[in-house]
């Protein structure tokens, strides 16, 4: 008896080094393969958003390649939960095969359909993929989930090693792969979106698009150390959506770290393992979706001006960095991670606004968007979540510009009003024309620009930031608490 097994594609978008894929190829008589670009969670996207271009363009590619072997992608659009059980049935499927997603919501539908096809007698087999360590793989001595990332990493490194990182070998068993005709695949506006700007900023797509920007990166890994904090410098790997969506190899990219060696390869090795420190959390702690890590910080009493929320969003709170920072992200989907950082304590530790705006706000504009990393970053910022640095870390964004662009060239990319601004006013023009003895030529020079003065001053919210956080756990307020980064 022939056996039919369906590959279900969600965020592994290629055919190499696949785990679900090499199983099912390697298991079954014959393999289907399929993605269902699920409506309940496209009803909720603007019409021109990045990621579904950025999905359906990895689609594409796996299509054209699929050719090569006489099959092709089968593609549907609505709900997973009716879609998939509807291709066992037009197929013949005897067992289902994905890889693993560890967001709630994945977790509850993947657990309905494999109790629906369970009533058929058909399987639903998950694979490990997009991590190197899930679940409970890493631990403390005494059997929980690590809150603190040092010795999560000690941990995680000490259990690193060929076996975890081999990968799979999809291309010894691709001929198993069941013979199709051309597939119907729907354009963009069929599926209710329109096309973005992704093809203008150029960002390398699919798996070609990952491979190339992988080998790009390769040769810079040495500088990595000293470059990725940079936003103006070519220092990070950019392949964070590639990452993302899958249409890279996790696997490969840690193995590459991990032999290549060197700081510049350990640093990088350090920010996956991040990824899945983030990742393990969401696992365990489902709940900080909605609520902060820890619960003595959950109601916070932020005021929430809604116009200071606006401004930030619209990269207008006269602060440069922040400014520049958010209009990256507006304009490409991408905002490097020092920006991330000094963009977030200032919502929230500037503006007093609870993260939770933030991090929606990140989530609905970031190409490379990750529930899981999202919610980290967005509570290490706001000090609710496990880093155990205090709420008196608050970044100074005078003094992130200065020490991060001290030249201006990432503020003079995304402000322009203020590009013919020397290097020692860029970062804090409204200050500098009150205090250099050449101020009234920038005093003159800012009114002729369509730039904002600062919505806030730094020092007096930082004061009113650890006040409220000292208060609200019942601390005396010091006033000569200093931690200004």
């Amino acid at each position: 008896m022939t056996t039919t097994a369906l590959v279900w594609l969600r965020r592994d978008l290629r055919l190499f080094d696949h785990h679900a894929l090499y199983q099912a190829l390697k298991c079954a008589d014959q393999v289907v393969l399929a993605f269902v670009f699920d409506t309940t969670i496209l009803k909720d996207l603007p019409k021109h958003d990045r990621r579904v271009e950025f999905i359906w363009e990895a689609l594409k590619e796996i299509k054209t390649e699929l050719r090569q072997y006489n099959t092709d992608l089968v593609v549907r659009h609505g709900d997973p939960l009716t879609e998939i059980p509807a291709l066992v049935e037009q197929f013949g499927i005897s067992t289902v095969y994905c890889n693993r997603d560890y967001e709630p919501q994945a977790i509850a539908r993947d657990k309905t359909i494999a109790a629906g096809l369970k009533e058929k007698g058909v399987y639903f087999n998950t694979y490990k993929d997009q991590v190197i360590f899930e679940q409970d793989e890493v631990l403390t001595q005494t059997g929980g989930m690590y809150s603190v990332f040092s010795p999560y990493k000690r941990t995680w490194l000490s259990k690193l090693n060929d076996k975890v990182l081999a990968s799979y070998p999809v291309n010894h068993v691709i001929k198993n792969l069941k013979p199709l005709k051309s597939q119907y695949f729907p354009s963009l506006k069929e599926l209710g979106f329109a096309k973005t700007n992704l093809t203008q900023l150029k960002v390398p797509l699919g798996m070609s698009g990952g491979e190339k920007l992988f080998e790009d990166f390769k040769r810079r890994i040495t500088d990595y150390k000293d470059a990725r904090d940079f936003p103006a410098v070519k220092g990070t790997s950019y392949l964070s959506a590639h990452i993302r969506f899958g249409t890279v190899s996790i696997r490969e990219l840690a193995r590459f770290a991990y032999e290549h060696g060197g700081i510049g390869a350990e640093t990088w090795l350090s920010e996956l393992i991040w990824r899945e420190f983030y990742a393990q959390i969401l696992w365990h702690r489902p709940d900080v979706v909605e609520h902060a890590f820890k619960p003595e910080f959950d109601t916070l009493p932020f005021p929430n001006h809604p116009e200071l929320f606006a401004a930030w969003c619209a990269g207008e709170t006269g602060y440069p960095i922040v400014d520049a920072a958010m209009r990256q992200l507006t304009q490409t989907g991408f905002m490097h991670n020092r920006l991330r950082m000094i963009a977030a304590s200032f919502l929230v530790k500037d503006l007093l606004i609870d993260w939770r705006w933030g991090e929606k706000f990140f989530a609905e504009h970031l190409l490379d968007y990750d529930l899981a990393s999202n919610n980290g970053g967005w509570q290490w910022a706001a000090s609710t979540g496990c880093d155990p640095q205090p709420y008196n870390r608050i970044f100074n964004p005078t003094l992130q510009s200065e020490k991060f662009d001290a030249q201006g060239k990432f503020i003079r990319r995304y402000v322009p009003e203020l590009a013919e601004l020397p290097d020692a006013a860029i970062h804090a023009p409204s200050e500098f024309s009150a205090n250099d003895r050449r101020g009234s030529l920038f005093v003159s020079f800012l009114e002729q620009t369509d730039y904002f003065p600062p919505i806030v001053n730094h020092a007096e919210q930082r004061a009113a930031t650890l006040t409220m956080y000292k208060r609200h756990k019942g601390y005396a307020v010091d006033a000569n608490d200093e931690h200004d980064e």
